[in-house]
């Protein structure tokens, strides 16, 4: 079978893999759609944290069972599927108690083991998730649509509540999305005036606020003084995150959804003043792609314009190095099998 694999920094090479044999517990995935996100990017850059080459990367996917056994789940060959990427021990304290997403042994397809930018790839059948209803592109960003929702969810976001969300790559747009699904006000805030344009027009926000004009002071303007009481950094930048302290209401929450290989510092004093709750946002649950699957399959999300950039399998090594310019506007770039 082919696959490709990112063997150095700015290097992709498609390649003859062997197919993988049949383990029990596990079904065989004919891979269909590759989502590429900014795990994928970052890597081919050379500047993901905690990752190591040649790896195949690749973990928004979405297929069709080739070969499965007997399953409780009831699982047959041709069904569709998404795929959850976390490999999670099931032993752990976290896994115990039901935070199978931030596992102390968690490996991550395409990040810490080789993931589903080939042909076939062999996944536990606890990590599928039938996608009966949806497209192959719609099943294939449950993954990133996901990790919002899960951070939405981490913040317990109600209903009349004011959110800003820092960051309007695919991450931070889900972010938004879900907590609009949520009745919150959603104010998006980033340096690329289109990526705001398109928050506008995709996730439906209420405000936009661009990052380098001010933000202080369009965040007073906009809420009265009082500031959004539920604060998403969702950049992966030290800057932005350390930032992001200031603004967040008396009471109120900043999630970290975005990851950053750095130390970040805070003026305790304007932490402690306003009882600021902090957390991190890791991945999602299996609980979290089933609420998504059915808000994407109710049309409460609007997927399709979600992607909106793709290519064949064998023709995506050509188009790799364009999706990485700010001038493509890419979103979401989407791989077809």
């Amino acid at each position: 079978m082919k696959g490709i694999v990112c063997e150095q920094p700015g290097q992709f090479r498609l390649v003859e893999m062997e197919e993988p044999a049949f383990v029990p517990g596990e079904a065989i995935i004919r891979i269909k759609r590759i989502g590429i996100c900014g795990t994928d990017l970052h890597a081919y850059r050379g500047n993901q944290p905690f990752f190591q080459y040649p790896r195949v990367l690749g973990h928004e996917l979405a297929g069709v069972i080739e070969e499965v056994g007997e399953n409780t789940a009831g699982f047959r060959k041709g069904d569709q599927v998404s795929v959850i990427p976390y490999l999670h021990c099931g032993a752990c304290i976290a896994c115990r108690n039901g935070k199978t997403n931030c596992c102390t042994a968690m490996r991550v397809l395409g990040v810490h083991k080789d993931g589903g930018m080939r042909e076939l790839i062999s996944v536990p059948v606890s990590l599928l998730i039938k996608t009966e209803g949806l497209t192959l592109d719609q099943a294939a960003i449950l993954e990133p649509l996901s990790i919002g929702a899960h951070a939405v969810r981490r913040a317990a976001v109600r209903s009349g509540e004011t959110v800003l969300v820092i960051g309007a790559g695919p991450i931070g747009l889900g972010v938004m999305a879900f907590a609009k699904h949520c009745g919150a006000t959603v104010i998006a805030m980033d340096i690329n005036q289109e990526r705001l344009d398109y928050c506008v027009r995709w996730a439906n926000v209420d405000q936009t606020i661009h990052a380098l004009d001010q933000p202080v002071e369009q965040l007073t303007a906009i809420t009265d003084g009082h500031f959004p009481t539920a604060v998403f950094d969702a950049t992966g930048n030290a800057r932005s995150m350390t930032e992001s302290f200031r603004y967040v209401a008396h009471g109120g929450t900043l999630v970290f959804v975005g990851l950053v290989k750095s130390d970040i510092t805070f003026n305790d004093p304007e932490f402690h003043k306003r009882e600021m709750t902090l957390m991190g946002s890791r991945n999602a649950t299996k609980s979290d792609f089933e609420h998504v699957l059915e808000v994407v399959r109710t049309g409460r999300i609007d997927a399709d314009r979600y992607v909106t950039h793709r290519a064949p399998f064998t023709a995506m090594i050509g188009q790799f190095d364009n999706w990485l310019k700010p001038e493509s506007q890419v979103i979401k770039a989407m791989v077809e099998l």
